[in-house]
């Protein structure tokens, strides 16, 4: 969190820097009034530095305001429900993570239905994980913790930062995948669990770059493996969890845009081709390098399969996991 906060503070002395560098593709005008971007979860967290980058490049390329308005709660439902009724103008729109695509599994009742209530605009940034060990486990590699995990079913502690959260899904997919039992622990949040971590009590985590690297870096946390497709400039020595030894382990959170289901063909247009735009600028790409995200991008039509898939993809996973909805 204090890595996610100082980011945040960098990004708003740095702004001027992440202005669009495209037109404002108006269409009818649009738009006259500033907008909003919801943001379904607290200030200061990942959703937070994509959005108010995205916010800043809209604000100078349509000469509009562009608000961020974070609406925490009951698993970024509060937040995503103010856009599934707010009217489909294009002037409210939801800015979250990939938990939109988890959250219809891990609960037993919804006010709404993300698949249908929700219109994918743009997928914006993507953002890989770190498996992590405390240093006294004796491993030093990935095949050296599934070895160790064999000969010791169900006694090695990983933490999660919560029952459904990616922490968690990511354990379970590396528990599958790797036919290993692991105990799991589950914390309110990833700042107890990598508390814990760090202190002994728990051996196994996976979270985001941004979140660990100091703690690498400073020897308190061994990295095995990076769950990103290949490797990353900023661990270039640090291999895939593919190339480690788990074939087919490909995972990642991402960040995306989306509209009421009514937002007209045109408006989803604009927003897309103008997020897009951003996202293409030297500026964009360099700021959410320094933040260890990869922008993405693309049509509405590849973002919307997407979403499908990796509702599937998750859903398959707590189910197989025997994760009971809340």
């Amino acid at each position: 969190m204090n890595r996610a906060i100082s980011l945040s503070r960098w990004a708003a002395c740095t702004g001027a820097s992440l202005l669009i560098a495209a037109s404002a593709f108006a269409q009818d005008g649009f738009p006259t009034r500033p907008v909003r971007m919801v943001n379904p979860y607290t200030p200061g967290g990942s959703v937070d530095l994509v959005c108010r980058a995205i916010s800043r490049g809209l604000s100078e390329a349509w000469k509009q305001q562009v608000i961020v308005d974070n609406r925490p709660g009951a698993g970024t439902q509060i937040g995503s429900e103010i856009i599934v009724r707010a009217e489909p103008d294009g002037y409210s729109m939801l800015c979250t993570s990939s938990a939109i695509a988890i959250i219809p599994s891990m609960y037993r009742s919804m006010r709404f239905d993300p698949a249908t209530d929700l219109k994918p605009v743009i997928l914006a940034t993507t953002s890989p994980s770190l498996l992590v060990v405390h240093p006294g486990l004796p491993v030093k590699s990935v095949k050296d913790l599934i070895s160790q995990a064999r000969s010791q079913p169900g006694k090695i502690a990983a933490a999660s930062s919560g029952v459904g959260t990616t922490t968690h899904l990511k354990l379970e997919m590396f528990k599958s995948m790797a036919k290993v039992d692991l105990l799991h622990v589950p914390y309110k949040g990833g700042g107890p669990a990598i508390a814990d971590l760090m202190g002994g009590q728990v051996k196994v985590f996976f979270n985001t770059p941004g979140t660990l690297l100091p703690h690498i870096n400073s020897g308190r946390l061994r990295a095995l493996a990076i769950t990103s497709g290949k490797r990353t400039d900023y661990l270039p020595d640090l291999p895939t969890l593919v190339e480690a030894g788990v074939p087919g382990y490909e995972a990642y959170i991402w960040y995306g845009i989306y509209g009421p289901k009514t937002l007209p063909a045109g408006l989803i247009q604009q927003w897309n081709r103008a997020v897009d735009a951003f996202l293409k600028s030297p500026q964009a790409q360099d700021y959410y390098r320094r933040v260890y995200m990869t922008t993405a991008g693309g049509t509405p039509a590849t973002f919307a399969a997407f979403h499908k898939s990796e509702t599937a993809r998750w859903g398959g996973i707590i189910k197989a996991a025997g994760i009971q909805p809340q």
